[in-house]
């Protein structure tokens, strides 16, 4: 509940204009490799190559930090004194946690390889950063209206408050999971429209409308005036999950009917498994499930619908779905609306592969990316 109430219309709203300054503005400040840009992106030339991949995951390790952690993602207390902590050291650690994430990770979590090692200082090292804001918060009697400050005033069922590892533990897991997924898909949405051109030319005059009726303004509204581009994102993550599975337990008996109209019957406490990358590509739901498409989810098709409510299970489903689905759209909509707006893009390296020894699955490689700078006009 706690995780819902914070992400909720609500406060996504309010996070929208953060989000947007994070993006957006004009200036970038870098110091002594601290940096906190209101403008990502301006640290871009006027033309050149980038890895795509690279680039989202620093931005959205950025967002995510900054909305669940608050003002102080880059600080941490040296001594009474809050200094800033340099995002370098934060994405490090992060990264760290990463390359522990894999499908040996998973079997053998504790196995004694250096990847495992890196992961577990890394979220020592994370934890005592969350434990010094939160001290440094309660201390200066400090509140913020962020996710970890409504961690921090929660309590359990029995009136007990949270502790300050539940919170930290919980915290490093919101930032992973807000952070990794949405790179992602967000990855795979510029690498199928730079594919695609048919799209990203529908999304551009997309774009191009929504500039002629608000002009500038980016706010939780517009955002959903956005259908095409959110088609488009909902659509890469259908063709490329980011998990391999969702796993689920019976509550009761029950019997399942297959399209043949074979019966199985599936006792009460059995484990089930829903291999997303094989449902989201089922040929009786998905017309040509291998053809890139946007437009199956447009009013008339809705070939998400036909399998019934859990058909798109890309970030789960039921009670368990992934609460921060609405969010993860929020992030990677804003972000593909200003790079479509101010840059002409063109992919340089071969469309990636699935990396499939990551638990978390994504891109193989670089996903190299030529730009150059333009201001997308309503005309």
């Amino acid at each position: 509940m706690v995780f819902h109430d914070v992400i909720c219309v609500d406060k996504l709203m309010v996070h929208v204009n953060l989000l947007y300054m994070l993006i957006q503005l004009a200036d970038i400040v870098i110091m002594y490799d601290i940096y906190f840009p209101q403008d990502y992106f301006a640290k871009w030339g006027e033309e050149g190559v980038v890895d795509l991949k690279d680039e989202l995951n620093h931005i959205l390790m950025l967002i995510a930090s900054r909305c669940l952690l608050g003002n102080e993602f880059r600080e941490s207390l040296h001594g009474n004194e809050v200094r800033e902590k340099p995002f370098g050291e934060i994405y490090t650690l992060f990264s760290g946690i990463e390359e522990g994430v894999n499908l040996v990770s998973f079997m053998l979590p504790y196995f004694p390889v250096p990847a495992n090692h890196r992961r577990d200082k890394a979220r020592i090292r994370l934890t005592e950063i969350v434990y010094d804001i939160m001290r440094s918060r309660k201390t200066c009697g400090r509140v913020e209206e962020d996710v970890l400050q409504k961690l921090m005033d929660s309590r359990y069922k029995d009136g007990r408050r949270t502790t300050e590892a539940a919170v930290a533990g919980m915290i490093i897991g919101l930032i992973f999971a807000g952070k990794h997924t949405s790179s992602n898909v967000s990855t795979w949405t510029g690498a199928c429209l730079l594919t695609h051109t048919k799209f990203l030319d529908a999304v551009v005059e997309e774009q191009r409308e929504i500039i002629r009726k608000y002009k500038d303004k980016i706010d939780y509204n517009v955002l959903s005036k956005m259908e095409t581009l959110h088609s488009c994102i909902k659509e890469a993550g259908r063709m490329h999950p980011v998990t391999l599975g969702l796993i689920r337990q019976t509550e009761k008996n029950i019997n399942v009917r297959t399209k043949e109209g074979t019966e199985y019957g599936i006792p009460k406490g059995d484990t089930l498994v829903n291999l997303v990358m094989l449902t989201s590509k089922l040929s009786h739901i998905y017309k040509d499930p291998e053809v890139y498409d946007p437009y199956r989810f447009h009013p008339g098709r809705e070939e998400d619908k036909v399998g019934g409510k859990f058909s798109y299970a890309i970030f789960g489903g039921g009670i368990h779905v992934c609460p921060g689905e609405a969010y993860a759209f929020l992030q990677i909509k804003i972000i593909w609306s200003h790079l479509v707006r101010n840059f002409e893009l063109k992919l340089t390296s071969p469309f990636s592969k699935t990396d499939w020894s990551k638990f978390v699955l994504e891109p193989k490689g670089k996903v190299l990316v030529n730009y150059k700078r333009r201001r997308l006009e309503s005309n």
